[in-house]
């Protein structure tokens, strides 16, 4: 049985590097085009840092991982994600 949340739960690990909320930003993932709101992606927090995987392909669409010094944020399983303009 797989322990994932949905998007919403990067939003913690992703407003700190972001000043806008990119659960509801559009994504697409790299490795089958689904495209869709970040929100309905699969999160798993269970892991040194924060992954989030495409619900329709389980490819790993980004990575967010903090130390003491520095965060470190790997989007190479997005093809884009776009972000409304307030």
């Amino acid at each position: 049985m797989s322990n994932y949340l949905d998007g919403n739960a990067a939003a913690g690990a992703l407003s700190e590097l972001f000043a806008v909320d990119l659960t509801a930003a559009i994504a697409q993932c790299n490795g089958c085009g689904n495209t869709t709101v970040f929100a309905e992606s699969r999160v798993y927090v269970d892991a040194p840092g924060t992954v989030a995987r495409c619900a329709g392909c389980d490819t790993v669409l980004l990575r967010v991982v903090t130390t003491p010094t520095n965060t470190y944020l790997d989007l190479r399983g997005l093809t884009y994600l776009r972000v409304p303009n307030s």
